[in-house]
């Protein structure tokens, strides 16, 4: 692997270079996971969007979820791709400065979601009588609007203002060259990326350990009644509920996977002086992309109903009116 100049200057950053067939593989997988999460997520949105028995509360936060990957997927993965190759920005300041803003407001935003969903399921599992009442399209909207909102303050306040860059400078790391993407990279931005993304992660892990337990006891409870037929009845209920633990548990862990060893080791790499290696940070950003892939995978193709809507939008399209008025559900 060799090194060459970003652009002819002296202050310029270094290229990487890659033997041909190298990163010919590196940009075909790259383009590959931008691929699946482009479509995934596609998807999920022109499902949910066009069929109108989906229009449900949970249902909405899955379609502004998948909105949300499928913003970064199209309009960050490829610039992303070429910066992690290449090791330079040939973009431009100007779009260097949106393109980080957007990338961690998409990344952010897919998180919030997560997170709200796994509070749906909680009340899904641990409170049925009265969730239809509880969560309404009115509280899924305030969920997706407060989804949207928070990111984006707390984005524009830490990448767009230069008063935060000036009241923290003697923490701030100079960027040593010219094509290089990296605005604000100091110790405060990496304790407060570990905290936003990682508290979200705990409450998914508290929430999960409930519906857990209560589905384990509603199925100890069942299990114990079966033997009168009038409580074979509620057995349905019983496998909606497990199955719900076991998607939220499969969840929080593709969720850990893929973004706590960025998060972790944006705030090591900023107490001990950045000592992370360009190629590992660039793999470690990376496996955090891959969790946008993985939501449609774990949050919708799972279910039997999503399955009948992708065989309906692929044999009728989706202008064909009659198929919207479907009950995926039967």
């Amino acid at each position: 692997m060799l090194t060459t100049l970003c652009y002819e200057a002296n202050d310029s950053c270094y290229r990487t270079l890659h033997a041909f067939g190298v990163q010919l593989a590196i940009y075909l997988a790259c383009a590959l996971g931008t691929l699946i999460t482009v479509l995934g997520n596609l998807l999920v949105v022109v499902v949910i969007s066009h069929f109108k028995a989906l229009h449900t509360p949970i249902n909405l936060l899955l379609l502004s979820l998948a909105l949300a990957d499928l913003l970064l997927g199209l309009s960050m993965l490829p610039f992303s791709t070429v910066r992690s190759i290449e090791s330079c920005w040939y973009f431009g300041d100007g779009f260097c400065r949106l393109h980080t803003f957007l990338d961690t407001l998409f990344c952010l935003t897919s998180i919030f979601h997560l997170c709200f969903i796994s509070i749906d399921r909680r009340c899904a599992v641990c409170d049925p009588l009265r969730y239809p009442t509880r969560f309404s399209i009115r509280v899924a909207c305030i969920y997706i609007g407060v989804g949207w909102a928070v990111p984006m303050a707390y984005t524009s306040v830490f990448l767009c203002t230069k008063a935060i860059a000036e009241g923290v400078g003697h923490f701030v790391r100079d960027v040593p060259c010219v094509g290089s993407c990296q605005l604000l990279f100091n110790k405060l931005w990496g304790l407060l990326n570990f905290t936003v993304f990682f508290f979200p992660c705990l409450i998914m892990i508290v929430l999960y350990v409930k519906i857990f337990t209560v589905a384990n006891k509603q199925a100890r409870l069942i299990k114990n009644m079966s033997r009168s037929k009038g409580y074979q009845l509620h057995v349905g209920a019983s496998k909606t509920e497990r199955k719900a633990a076991k998607t939220l548990g499969v969840a929080v862990g593709v969720y850990l996977l893929c973004w706590l060893p960025f998060t972790v080791d944006t705030m090591v790499d900023s107490l001990l002086d950045f000592i992370t290696p360009p190629v590992l940070f660039d793999i470690l950003i990376w496996f955090a992309y891959f969790n946008s892939a993985c939501n449609p995978l774990i949050y919708v193709f799972s279910y039997r109903w999503f399955r009948k809507a992708v065989k309906l939008v692929l044999t009728h399209g989706i202008f064909c009116s009659r198929t919207s008025t479907v009950d995926l559900y039967q």
